[in-house]
C-alpha cells in the first residue's frame, strides 16, 4: 500500500478518528454489559410474577428501541445545529448519570429503576447515532469513508460481543454479581466520557436551524427529506432490511442454541461470537475490496451471500442428533455443527459487505446540512423494521414454525427484497457488473483517480476502444456518470439493456438523425445543470484500428454557455484486441477470450481544464499524451 493512503487501521493513530472510535466503542460495550446482565438477572436469578423470564429479553429489547422511534428526529436536528464534538461530550456525561442510577438499581435489586435505565440508555444511543454518522464525513475524505465506516461497524460488533460476554460473566458471580455489573457500567461510562473529551471540534453544518420539538411531525419531515434523494432513501430501506434480517437471527440465538442445537448457554454465546466476528470481517473486507472508494457494487454480492447461507443454515440445522445439553467442547466435537457455524459466519460476513457501502453512500450523497437528520430517518426506519421483525418472527413461532424454518423464510425473503432493490436502483446492479469486470475479467489499474471530482458538474472525454469502455469508467468513478452513446449500441443484447439501465443518452450523427442529435445534447446539458457528470467519446465511434481517431466538435456543443465546467481528459489503455474491442477487419465479441482472462487494463485521468479554454484538437492531444504515458 502506498504511504499517502495507509490502510484503515492507520486511522486509529489519528486524533480526528481515534477518540471518536473509542467513545463509540465504549458506549456500545456499556449498553451491552448493562442490557445483557440485566436480562440474565431477570431470566435466571429473580422470580418476578409481572415479568416472566421468556418475555424479559423482548421487553428489555423493546424499551431500548423505543427512544429511537420517539426521539431520533429531534437528535438529528441537534446534530445538524450544534458542534458534534460538544454534543458527544454532553451525551457521554448523561451516560454517567444514567449508570449511577443503574448502579443503585443493581445494588437495591430495583427492577423498575433498571427498566427505566434501559429506556434512558436507549435515549443515550438515539442521541449519539446521528452525530456519529454525520461526524465521519466531516472528518474523513471520500477515499477514507468506506474504511472508516468499516472500522466503526467492526468496532461496534466487537464491543457488543465483549459487552455481552463481560455482562454474562459478571452477573453470574455468586452473591456479588449485580454489584460487579454496577461498578463495570460506571467505569465504562467514565472512560467513554474521557475519550469524548479528546474529539476535535466539528463545527455545525446548519447553525441557523430552528428546532421543531414535536417528534411526530419532525419524524414525518425527516422521512420526507430522506425521500428527496432516491438513491439515499433506497439505501436507508436497504440498511433497515439488513437490521430486520439480522434481528431475526440475533433474537433467536438463545432459543436456537437450546432447542435446535441442544447446547448450553455457552453455545448461545459461541453463536453470537461467530456472528459478530463474521460481521467484523465483512466490514473490514469492504475497504480491501472497494479499493478505497464507496463501492456499492459490493451490495449485490452481500445480498446473494446472505440468502445462500441463511437457506443453507436451514438444511444444516435440521435433523441434528438430540442429546443432553452440549458444552461448547462437546458441541464443537461434532462435524455437523461446523457447517452451522460456517453458515452463520459467512452469512454475517456478507451482511457486513452489504451494509457498509450503503452507510458510506448515504454519508457521501446526503446534503451536508441535512446529513444528521437523514441518519436520524435511517435510525427511525431501522427501529421500525426491527420491531416488525420481532413481531413477525413471534407470530411465525406461535403459528408452529420451527426456528430453522424461520431462517429459511428470511433467506428467501431476502432474495426477493434484494431483487426488488436492484431493479428499482439499477446503480447497484451496474456497479456490480463493473466490479466483476474490473476485478475478475480484467486487472484494472487507475492512475490519478483523485482527479475525478466527487461533487459538481464535469465533462469527461475519453478514447473509445471497446463496447465495455463505459462500464470500466463507471467502476473508476465514485459517483454516477451519464454517457452519451451511439444509439446503435442499445440494440446489442445484454449491453444494450445495461446501458438503458444506466440511463445512457442515445446520440446519432447530425446527418442520420438530426432530432436524436439535438435531443441528446439537450439531455446532457440538463445533467450538467443538475451538477452531475457527463461522459462523451469525441471520436464518435469505436476505433477500427486501435489508434485514436480525430475528435469531433460535439464536446464544444455540450459546453455551450458553460465556461466554468471542468473538462477532464481520460485514456483507456491496453483494451485493443480484447474480446470487447474490434480487431482489424473484424467485429467485436465474436471470438471468445482473444486475450487471456485477467489481462491488465489501465485508465489514466488527466488534469482538468476549464471549458472556456478547450478545443477538440487540444483535448485529442491531451488524450494522446495520456495514452503515450500509459504504455
Amino acid at each position: 500500500m502506498s504511504h499517502e493512503h495507509p490502510n484503515q487501521f492507520a486511522l486509529l493513530g489519528q486524533r480526528r478518528f481515534a477518540p471518536f472510535f473509542w467513545t463509540q466503542f465504549l458506549g456500545a460495550a456499556n449498553d451491552n454489559v448493562f442490557k445483557f446482565a440485566f436480562t440474565l438477572m431477570v431470566t435466571y436469578q429473580l422470580q418476578l410474577s409481572w415479568l416472566e423470564p421468556k418475555m424479559a429479553g423482548l421487553v428489555i429489547g423493546a424499551l431500548f428501541i423505543l427512544p429511537y422511534v420517539l426521539f431520533s428526529a429531534t437528535s438529528g436536528q441537534l446534530a445538524d445545529k450544534h458542534d458534534k464534538a460538544r454534543l458527544m461530550q454532553l451525551v457521554k456525561s448523561l451516560e454517567i448519570v444514567i449508570m449511577a442510577v443503574a448502579a443503585w438499581g443493581f445494588y437495591a435489586t430495583n427492577v423498575p429503576a433498571l427498566l427505566t435505565c434501559v429506556f434512558l440508555m436507549g435515549l443515550h444511543s438515539t442521541l449519539f447515532g446521528p452525530v456519529k454518522y454525520a461526524y465521519l464525513p466531516q472528518q474523513l475524505s471520500e477515499r477514507e469513508l468506506t474504511g472508516g465506516n468499516g472500522m466503526v461497524e467492526m468496532g461496534t460488533f466487537v464491543a457488543i460481543l465483549l459487552g455481552q460476554l463481560l455482562g454474562g460473566v459478571l452477573v453470574d458471580t455468586p452473591a456479588v454479581g449485580p454489584q460487579h455489573v454496577a461498578i463495570a457500567c460506571l467505569v465504562l461510562a467514565m472512560l467513554g466520557r474521557a475519550a469524548a473529551q479528546a474529539i476535535p471540534t466539528s463545527p455545525s453544518t446548519d447553525p441557523g436551524l430552528v428546532i421543531n420539538w414535536n417528534p411526530i411531525t419532525e419524524t414525518w419531515r425527516n422521512l420526507k427529506l430522506a425521500h428527496e434523494g432516491l438513491a439515499v432513501f433506497r439505501s436507508l430501506l436497504g440498511i433497515s432490511w439488513m437490521w430486520f434480517f439480522g434481528a431475526v437471527f440475533l433474537s433467536n440465538f438463545p432459543a436456537f442454541a437450546k432447542e435446535v442445537l441442544h447446547g448450553n448457554p455457552q453455545v448461545a454465546s459461541l453463536l453470537l461470537a461467530v456472528f459478530s466476528i463474521g460481521i467484523g470481517i465483512g466490514s473490514l473486507l469492504c475497504e480491501v475490496m472497494s479499493k478505497r472508494h464507496v463501492e456499492i457494487g459490493l451490495v449485490p454480492i452481500g445480498a446473494i451471500g446472505m440468502s445462500v447461507f441463511a437457506i443453507d443454515l436451514y438444511f444444516a440445522s435440521t435433523g441434528l442428533p438430540e442429546a443432553v445439553p452440549y458444552t461448547v467442547n462437546a458441541f464443537l466435537a461434532l462435524p455437523a455443527h461446523w457447517r452451522v457455524l460456517a453458515d452463520l459466519t459467512l452469512l454475517a460476513l456478507f451482511a457486513g459487505l452489504y451494509s457498509v457501502p450503503m452507510y458510506a453512500l448515504i454519508q457521501l450523497r446526503a446534503k451536508p446540512t441535512h446529513r444528521a437528520r437523514i441518519i436520524a430517518a435511517n435510525n427511525i426506519l431501522n427501529a421500525l423494521f426491527m420491531i416488525a421483525s420481532s413481531v413477525i418472527a413471534g407470530a411465525m413461532l406461535s403459528a408452529g414454525l420451527s426456528i430453522p424454518q424461520i431462517f429459511l423464510a428470511v433467506g428467501i425473503a431476502n432474495a426477493v427484497v434484494a431483487a426488488y432493490i436492484f431493479l428499482i436502483v439499477p446503480e447497484y446492479l451496474l456497479r456490480f457488473v463493473a466490479f466483476v469486470l474490473t476485478r475478475l475479467v480484467y486487472r484494472f489499474r487507475i492512475v490519478h483517480d483523485e482527479r475525478l471530482p466527487t461533487t459538481g458538474p464535469a465533462v469527461l472525454v475519453c478514447n473509445h476502444v471497446s463496447f465495455v469502455d463505459a462500464v470500466l469508467l463507471m467502476a473508476a468513478s465514485p459517483r454516477p456518470i451519464r454517457f452519451l452513446m451511439d444509439h446503435q449500441i442499445f440494440k446489442t443484447p445484454v449491453l444494450g439493456w445495461l446501458f438503458k439501465l444506466a440511463k445512457a443518452i442515445p446520440i446519432a450523427t447530425q446527418k442520420t438523425n438530426p432530432a436524436t442529435y439535438e435531443a441528446a445534447f439537450a439531455a446532457a446539458r440538463a445533467v450538467l445543470d443538475d451538477g452531475e457528470m457527463v461522459c462523451i467519446f469525441p471520436e464518435g465511434g469505436l476505433t477500427r484500428d486501435g489508434t485514436l481517431q480525430p475528435f469531433k466538435g460535439g464536446v464544444m456543443k455540450l459546453l455551450e454557455g458553460r465556461p466554468e465546467v471542468p473538462v477532464i481528459p481520460m485514456a483507456l489503455g491496453n483494451l485493443w484486441g480484447s474480446f470487447f474491442s474490434r480487431v482489424e477487419g473484424g467485429k467485436a465479441m465474436t471470438k471468445p477470450l482473444r486475450r487471456g482472462v485477467w489481462s491488465p487494463v489501465s485508465l489514466t485521468v488527466g488534469p482538468p481544464a476549464v471549458a472556456a479554454g478547450v478545443s477538440p484538437e487540444g483535448l485529442q492531444l491531451s488524450v494522446q499524451g495520456l495514452l503515450a504515458g500509459a504504455h
